[in-house]
């Protein structure tokens, strides 16, 4: 089940976030800016995120177990737990981000995080040829989802 994220089970959601941030981020950043990752500073994030006019869902299974936010077509914070990735959640919550997007979806990704590149492109996301340079060893890669791709996912039900 996928539920809107507000005051009451924020926390929940910024558990997901830091869990996940802190591990997929952790082959190439120092231990020390992993770990100020925590639940409560990704709280304050997702607030702001949420006030900025993001619309942050969460997909619970028998607990909470991952992330998306959607603003106009644009999908940010897709994260789910390290130890319920590769059974599907990164996936439905894709299709559901791509559902709630107003036009056609579009999303950053770290271009070195091939698996999350991976993820998106089996879904018919492709490269736009924007990037961002976030340092000088780590840039984000605009990704848009293929127009036939998209109207395929409308179909998807999870």
């Amino acid at each position: 089940m996928i539920v809107s994220v507000n005051e009451e089970n924020l926390d929940a959601a910024a558990e997901i976030h830091a869990a996940a941030w802190q591990e997929s981020h952790r082959a190439f950043c120092s231990e020390a800016f992993v770990k100020q990752h925590t639940a409560a500073r990704q709280k304050v994030y997702l607030e702001q995120e949420m006030h900025r006019g993001k619309r942050l869902y969460m997909l619970i299974k028998e607990i909470p177990v991952g992330i998306v936010s959607v603003k106009e077509d644009l999908i940010e914070n897709l994260y789910v737990l390290p130890a319920e990735q590769h059974k599907g959640c990164g996936t439905e919550l894709l299709h559901f981000a791509m559902k709630a997007c107003e036009g056609k979806p579009r999303l950053w990704v770290l271009d070195n995080n091939v698996k999350a590149q991976a993820l998106y492109r089996k879904y018919g996301f492709r490269e736009t040829g924007k990037t961002k340079r976030l340092s000088d060893t780590l840039s984000e890669l605009e990704m848009e989802a293929d127009g036939d791709v998209f109207m395929l996912s409308s179909w998807y039900v999870p």
